[in-house]
Formats: C-alpha cells, structure tokens, sequence
C-alpha cells in the first residue's frame, strides 16, 4: 500500500518519482483519491507541492475543489458535474482512464496536468477512484526527449552504443551494428570486448572500465579493432564515451559515440599490424631456440605460431639421401615431420599430429616453393590436395579442416635447406597477405638457424660420444687379485662430453695399475687430451717406472699439446706384498676401505695439475690389507652446487664405510646418494678391492 495522509496528520511528503531509470524518474507524481461521493478521502505524497493543499485542509472535501471553475462571472460548476465527477464516472466505468485536465492550484493558479485514473476497493468494501497526477509541461518534456532519442537511434549515420555496468552491450544503434557486420539483437548481452576485438594488450578494455567507474568522459580517442562480423577487415574508430549517472536503484555503464575513421587513419591500422608482427617476432626470439634438440625446437615455432598467426602449423625436415645434392623437381620429395599443432578439428589434428613421413610427388605445392626458395601461399582446394597429398583419405580430412589457405617457408639456414614449415588459416581469420609472408619467411630463417644449430651440436656430440667410446676402456682385466666396479657418468650439461677418464692396467708380476684422471672442459677436445693422456699412461705404465715419474712424463705431454689444466691419480698395487705406491697431480685423494668399515683419506700426494710445470711429483707409499676396496673418483663425484669439495668428501667417506655386498652393489648406493638428480659434471667412479695376497714366486 501507498502511504498516505489521513485526516488530522500534518506530516510532510516529498514527491513520488516514477520508475527508476528511465527519463520519467524526474517527473514528480502526485496520488489522490476520490470516494463514492467525490470527496477527498487519499492525499499521498506530492499532492500538496501539486495543489498547494495541506492533507488536513483538503480531506473529506470534494475533489471538485482541485478544478478550475469551468464557466465565468461567478458561475461555479463545482457544484454540479464536473472534471472530477467525470474523473470518477469514467474510471469507474473503463476501469482505467487517461486524460488531461487543467486543475486549479491552491494559490489561484490554473495548469494542465495528466491524470491516469482507476478504480480500487477500499478498506470498508466501498469502491475508491485513484488518481495519478503530472504536470503536462514536464510530461511533454519528457515525452519530447524520449522522441527524440528514438529518432536519433534509429536514424542517426554514427554509431551508438549503451553498455551495462559489467560493459555488456544494452543498446546499439543500426550505424554501430552496420559497422560490427552483426545484427543489432545480437549484441545485446554480450561483452563489449567481444564485438570489439583489439590487440592492445586489454588497453580498450581498461579505458571503457575507467569510464564506466566514474572516469572523465573521453573525446575522439582512436582504437584499431576487429569484429566477429567482418573478421578480415582492420578498422580504426573514433569513441566518445561518457559514463552513464547511477539513480536511484539503477546500474551505471557507459554511453558513446562511435565513428568508423578507418580510412582516415590508415596509418595507424599499418602501424598496428606491424607492431602485432614485431610482438610476434619479439615472441617467437625468446621462445625458439633455448635448447639445442631438433624436436624441442620446431615445436615451440610451431606453439609461437598457433594461434597468434594461424589456425594449423608443422614443421617437417627433408630427408635428403645425401645432403650436398641438388634439389631435383622431378623426384618425390620425403620428409619426417617433427612438430604440429592446431586449433581445429579433431579428425584434423589427429592427421596432423599423428603423421610422421610424408611423401611429397613431383609437381607439389612444396616443390614450387623449393624451387623459388621463398615463401608462397596456396588455397586449399581440389587441386592443391590432388598436387600436394599423395594419400586420398589424409586428402578429405585436409579439405574438411576448414583450412582455406596455407603458406609454405623454406628452412634453409647456412646455405643448407633443413626443411619445410608450413601455416594454415580458415575462414574465419583474413586472407595471408605479403606481410604475413614476410613475416612467415622471419620465422622459418629464426627456426631454421636454431635448428641447424642443433643439427650441428647433434653432429658434433655424435663425434664427440664416438670418440670417448673409443678412447675409454670397454672392459677392464684387473687380474687374479684384483676385482674391480667402473662407472662413467656424463653431466647433463649443453654438452655431455667430457674429460674424465680412467683404466686399471695389468703390470709384470702380476701388479696392477689404476689411473683415474679429468681434462678441463668439454666436447670433442676435451676428449682427445683425455685420448691422449690416457694412451700415454698406459704406454708409460708397461715400462714401471715410479708414479711421481710417471705423471711428470705426462706432465710433460700435457705441455707439449697445449692442455692448460688436467689432474691424474695413479696407483701400483703389488700383491704379492700387499703394497701400493700412490702418486697424484691436483686430483682429489685416494680412499681406502678397510675390511672393519674405517675409511683412510690417502691425501698426502695430492701435488699440482698436469700442465703447469715447474712443481716436481712425489710418491706415497702404504700397505692395503687383504679385503680394503679403494676408491678412485672424479671431482663431480663430490663437487656440486651449494656444496664445497671438503663436504662432498666427507659424505663420500661416509657412504664407502656404510656400502656393503658386491662392488657392483655398492658403486649404485655411492651413486645414488652423492650424486643429485641432474648432476652437472662428468663423474668416474673405480672400486677395486683387493683379495688373495699371496708371496711373489720363487720367494
């Protein structure tokens, strides 16, 4: 129930505004009602700024009062059937009447006013007409701009829009829905980003939030945009946007114009378009290439590429029987493809994906593109699959992908020709234009140089990988009293190859050698000095010399072939007296287990690197017991990160003394327990335990 003014309050109303959020919210209404015999028997909130009278003066009296007198000179009307009479009748009898009345203000003053009248059953049974009262002037206002932004909607040739608080569209003009190629119904609801489509980073996006808060309006602020209804069209547009003032119990948004400058501002649709090409090329130079492994790398050209510039993309790698010979036009074309990915659908990507050798026939869409050596485009269509796709079945699938159109770049880096990279685009997105070929040559050149990078590197470690495979020992005859675990671990570093070595080699008399030893560096020339002094080594170890004169004859060797820094750790063992002479250039020490458990650090012969020169070797003498296991290692057995040689020693000595059962055994716990998940360093590990001492013969 309304509330109203009963006889004797004197309580002051403000007016009742209409419904919130249209124009009418400014319109002051005022509500009164009549009873059976034309009194005054409601007088609600604003009647008394309407007519001037005070809810006491004017309940129960007749209506009549509130009408001007109809005729002059002293007649008074108001005493027989009058506006209010008729007021009355006529809602009783239609149940709801509108008409506009002149009434008759407290002070004197006369006014059109428009009354909407109805009738309601009063609290006591008996039959009530109410009365909605408005100022004509102020409804003609109303009514007058309510016309006039119903005619400026529908005829105005610039773009209107009305956006909602969340930035959904409430209104648009036929000019704005001409522009976005989208039916003006169809925008309703929808996100304003999503008929606007920028590449902006969300700057549009901020700027209609920061107006929609309460911002300052904007004045002809450009934005180069693309819509869902002409996806191939670059457009520039003016914006003036406003925000729209929150009533009473109304959302606030954004209102504006917008204009279609596109032409104007050709420029700036160019420079958009570069700036897209050079972020995707800013993109695609930090993310191509951070490794040196053939796969990783086409697939993140091919991730750089889906979907920022196109809808499918693959990278194969020709198959060339010899790689010096010349592209012929005439033969079949094969290549292995390495990487896919794309936005369609699934029966497409799984052909895509799911290829791994493909067979190009003469006369294909990929020979025309070898035989320019530059990038072209291609439609997809009858002919390019009859020319390109030798499988019918892969064929279909290709022409049913939704792909239109596909541009093709070469891989050639160096002179060399790795492969092929191709892109596809549907219908949804635009045309390849010759920028896009531009830019699609810039990334095939990138790919193809990171990829010929690791070609080279792939060439390169296979050398360097057959080289120490041929240079370290593949089995190890330690003898009859000798049993001996070996183990090399490759760091996984850029390069896997290093320069730790290590052999046991059988002497006169049944003595044994062990040598272990580490080159500075890695790849193939690290490598080759391992090569070298290791053959050294052995061919010095035959003759018997002491150790400490052994390691300056290849002290010596490491000088005369320009090896800067390499240690060495050399042992004679002798078993028919259970002696060892122990002799080391720079290289971590010797540990001896004993058959109770202890452990010995042999760290007296340490001496200098091999290459320095200048700092004479000494020789360590010491007997090993029947049942010790010596322990010769490399330094990335106990050097890591965050961890200081002195405390990998000390959980190496700690690991030895705990290992039990066989030497096999126990080279996997010291391994597993000293050495991290992705060690960063080359590491050798050598057990040897020494069993049978017996007295030299003839003794």
């Amino acid at each position: 129930m309304l509330p109203s003014d009963q006889p004797g309050e004197a309580r002051a109303h403000g007016p009742i505004l209409s419904e919130p959020g249209s124009l009418l919210e400014h319109v002051a209404v005022a509500v009164f009602g009549m009873d059976g015999e034309g009194r005054v028997c409601y007088w609600g909130p604003g009647a008394q700024g309407l007519f001037g009278h005070a809810a006491a003066e004017i309940l129960t009296r007749p209506a009549a009062l509130l009408f001007p007198p109809a005729g002059s000179d002293g007649d008074d009307p108001r005493s027989g059937p009058g506006p209010a009479a008729r007021l009355a009748e006529r809602g009783r009898a239609l149940g709801y009447w509108r008409v506009r009345l002149p009434v008759l203000h407290r002070d004197g003053s006369v006014f059109d006013c428009g009354f909407r009248v109805f009738p309601v059953t009063g609290t006591a049974g008996g039959s009530v007409v109410m009365g909605l009262v408005s100022r004509s002037d102020e409804l003609d206002r109303v009514k007058a701009n309510l016309a006039f932004l119903d005619a400026l909607f529908e005829t105005c040739p610039i773009g209107l829009v009305m956006l909602d608080e969340d930035l959904r569209y409430v209104h648009v003009n036929q000019a704005l829905a001409d522009m976005d190629g989208i039916p003006a119904p169809d925008h309703l609801g929808r996100a304003a980003t999503e008929i606007m489509i920028t590449s902006d980073g969300g700057e549009f996006a901020r700027m209609l939030r920061a107006v929609a808060d309460g911002g300052t309006p904007l004045v002809d602020t450009l934005v180069g945009l693309r819509t869902p209804g002409h996806p191939d069209r670059d457009q520039v547009r003016s914006f003036s946007l406003f925000p729209l003032s929150r009533a009473v119990g109304t959302r606030s948004g954004v209102g504006g114009l917008v204009v279609d400058v596109t032409d104007r501002e050709r420029a700036l649709l160019e420079a958009t378009a570069a700036r897209r090409r050079l972020d995707l090329l800013d993109r695609a130079a930090a993310r191509i290439g951070t490794t040196l492994d053939v796969d990783t790398t086409a697939r993140e050209l091919v991730d750089v590429a889906v979907p920022e510039f196109c809808d499918g993309s693959v990278v194969e790698l020709v198959e060339w029987m010899d790689p010096t010979e010349a592209f012929d036009p005439r033969l079949p074309l094969f290549t292995r493809r390495i990487a896919a990915r794309a936005t369609l659908s699934r029966p497409a990507v799984e052909q895509l994906e799911g290829l791994e050798r493909v067979k190009y026939p003469p006369g294909s869409s990929i020979h025309r593109m070898f035989a320019t050596g530059r990038p072209i485009c291609v439609p997809v269509d009858e002919d390019f699959t009859t020319r390109t796709i030798a499988h019918a079945e892969r064929a279909r699938v290709i022409l049913d992908s939704g792909l239109v159109s596909i541009l093709i770049a070469p891989l050639v880096a160096r002179g060399t020709v790795q492969g092929i990279a191709m892109f596809g685009r549907s219908a949804d997105r635009p045309a390849f234009t010759e920028q896009d070929l531009s830019l699609a040559g810039e990334l095939a050149s990138r790919a193809a140089l990171c990829l010929d990078n690791a070609r080279l590197y792939s060439q390169v470690q296979d050398i360097a990988l057959t080289l120490q495979r041929a240079l370290l020992p593949d089995a190890l005859q330690p003898g009859p009293h000798l049993t001996v675990a070996h183990r090399y671990l490759p760091g996984s570093r850029v390069t896997e190859v290093g320069g730790d070595w290590y052999d046991v080699i059988g002497l006169p008399g049944d003595r044994v050698a062990l040598v272990v030893g580490d080159v500075m560096g890695h790849g193939v020339p690290a490598a080759a000095s391992m090569g070298r002094l290791r053959i050294t080594a052995e061919a010095l170890a035959r003759h018997g010399p002491e150790p400490h004169d052994l390691l300056t004859e290849l002290d010596l060797c490491a000088r005369e072939s320009g090896i800067e820094l390499a240690t060495c750790l050399y042992v004679a063992y002798d078993p028919h007296t259970g002696d060892a002479r122990i002799s080391a250039a720079g290289h971590p020490p010797l540990l001896v287990r004993h058959p109770d458990g202890t452990v010995d650090t042999l760290a007296d012969a340490m001496g200098v690197p091999l290459g320095v020169g200048g700092v004479p070797f000494r020789t360590m003498r010491t007997h090993l017991p029947d049942g010790a296991v010596l322990a010769l290692y490399t330094d990335g057995l106990i050097e890591a990160r965050g961890r200081d040689i002195d405390t990998g020693l000390a959980a190496l000595r700690a690991e030895l003394g705990r290992a039990e059962g066989s030497l096999e055994e126990m080279a996997d716990r010291i391994l597993t327990a000293m050495l991290p998940a992705a060690p960063t360093d080359d590491t050798v590990l050598v057990l040897a335990r020494i069993h049978g001492v017996t007295p030299p013969p003839n003794s």
